[in-house]
């Protein structure tokens, strides 16, 4: 039997969206760090709250993420 497939939409309950994102955060980051053992990649995350604090995740230099991937924009414009 499989699961019923759960709409995805905005929790109306303020105290209950705060808890679900936490929960998901630390889920995604937990991905991404997966994602940089298992394949030895480079990987960062930036996320922002709905009350706009801001949590990162890098397995390396966020900076240098940041800075190669402006210098490597004009061969990603091929994938968008």
């Amino acid at each position: 039997m499989t699961r019923a497939k759960i709409k995805i939409k905005k929790i109306d309950n303020i105290t209950a969206r705060q808890v679900t994102f936490s929960k998901r955060r630390r889920g995604l980051f937990k991905k991404a760090e997966e994602l940089s053992v298992l394949c030895d990649a480079e990987v960062g995350l930036i996320v922002f709250s709905s009350t706009g604090k801001l949590f990162d995740y890098s397995n390396a230099s966020i900076v240098g993420q940041a800075v190669r991937s402006t210098s490597l924009s004009d061969g990603l414009s091929n994938w968008r």
